[in-house]
């Protein structure tokens, strides 16, 4: 007796798979394929991961045990770990990395308006990386020690919703701030990162894409108010520099009156040094 649809079937009906073939088709994935198609590889790997399958042999049986389900989930090739395994490593990885975006797009413009805590519209992004231990035997190619291999997997999550946008996997060596080069910022984001990305010309780039970031500061950082500084500045729209900024700052904190009138009505005089101690990365 049919008693509706199963959970699984009811959340891949979300999915765009008119898109997904559309993807299929730009790189020839089912190229002289007849029983395996992508559909079943990418329905496959899905439940794997909502159900937290932890080998080939696990999504094997899981499946297997469930035969007279597969059709209506919408799995329509038989299910074995060779075959699979021959879908894993053939086909055409940019498939799933350009359907992965389309779902990313989608995400980013439902999740668009959540509040997450912090008065922003600006997206705000939050960039950190994963070692993931691998077998060194298992994977040669995973140079990380001489005993031990391992891949990083460095992620930028969008705040709003905790929507991964950018995902890059390297070689397990590869530090975290190397990272920064190959993303390209968005102007008017806010960027959070660990301590581990502090690099002043890689941050200023930020700055030069009009992006700001807070990072965590480390132990011999003398400084830790400037990108505070710098997001008042950029909301008040300040026609000052930062160094004037805190110069007026410094000598109001304790006035009771708005920041911007402050400024408006301070009297100040801009001084340009060249050999000047003062750190500056936004101006």
């Amino acid at each position: 007796m049919n008693t509706g649809k199963a959970v699984f079937s009811q959340l891949m009906d979300y999915l765009p798979m008119y898109k997904f073939r559309r993807c299929v088709k730009i790189y020839r994935g089912d190229y002289k394929v007849k029983n395996f198609l992508c559909p079943d590889q990418f329905l496959c790997m899905a439940f794997a991961q909502l159900t937290y399958r932890e080998s080939l042999r696990d999504i094997e049986t899981c499946l297997r045990a469930m035969q007279n389900k597969l059709y209506h989930m919408g799995i329509r090739g038989r299910v074995s770990r060779s075959t699979l395994a021959d879908a894993n490593e053939k086909r055409d990885w940019r498939i799933y990395a350009d359907f992965a975006q389309i779902l990313i797009h989608i995400a980013r413009d439902l999740y668009s308006d959540e509040q997450f805590g912090v008065e922003l519209k600006d997206t705000v992004y939050a960039l950190d990386s994963t070692t993931l231990d691998l077998c060194l035997s298992l994977f040669p190619w995973a140079n990380f020690r001489k005993t031990k291999g391992a891949i990083k997997l460095h992620t930028l999550l969008d705040l709003r919703g905790n929507i991964p946008t950018f995902i890059e996997i390297t070689d397990g060596k590869v530090h975290d701030v190397n990272i920064l080069d190959v993303l390209i910022p968005e102007p008017g984001s806010y960027y959070i990162m660990d301590h581990g990305y502090i690099d002043f010309c890689r941050l200023y780039l930020l700055h030069q894409y009009s992006a700001f970031f807070v990072v965590r500061a480390k132990t011999n950082l003398k400084f830790r108010v400037y990108v505070l500084i710098a997001i008042v500045k950029k909301r008040l729209n300040l026609g000052i520099t930062l160094y004037t900024f805190l110069q007026i700052i410094s000598v109001s904190v304790f006035e009771k009156e708005p920041i911007l009138q402050i400024v408006t009505n301070s009297e100040y005089k801009i001084q340009y040094n060249h050999s000047c101690n003062q750190l500056n990365l936004f101006n």
